[in-house]
């Protein structure tokens, strides 16, 4: 009995740190100058903005000309985005912040 109890405790302490872990993502949006125009244009900052710490999904749109970027801030913030864009030859600009 002690063991069944002591097992639904960890897991409901599992689910609360996984519950806790997913909440601390926050989304960036941004634009870049000069703008992406084909695939390798995408795949260069793909490739590149996935090191910067705590970046969890990256997608682009060339249609829309944005770049989206799903990040754990406690690891990283706009600043550190805006210097790895340039590093790569890109301004960026915020277009929005979702929650």
């Amino acid at each position: 009995m002690k063991k069944i109890i002591l097992m639904m405790a960890l897991a409901i302490a599992s689910v609360s740190v996984s519950a806790q872990k997913s909440k601390s993502a926050e989304t960036l949006q941004v634009t870049t100058t000069p703008q992406m125009h084909c695939a390798n244009c995408e795949k260069k900052i793909k490739t590149n903005i996935r090191f910067v710490k705590g970046v969890k999904k990256i997608e682009t749109s060339i249609p829309n000309q944005t770049v989206t970027i799903v990040y754990e801030p406690s690891k990283s913030n706009y600043e550190d985005f805006v210097k790895a864009f340039k590093k790569i030859g890109y301004k960026i600009e915020k277009v929005k912040e979702a929650k």
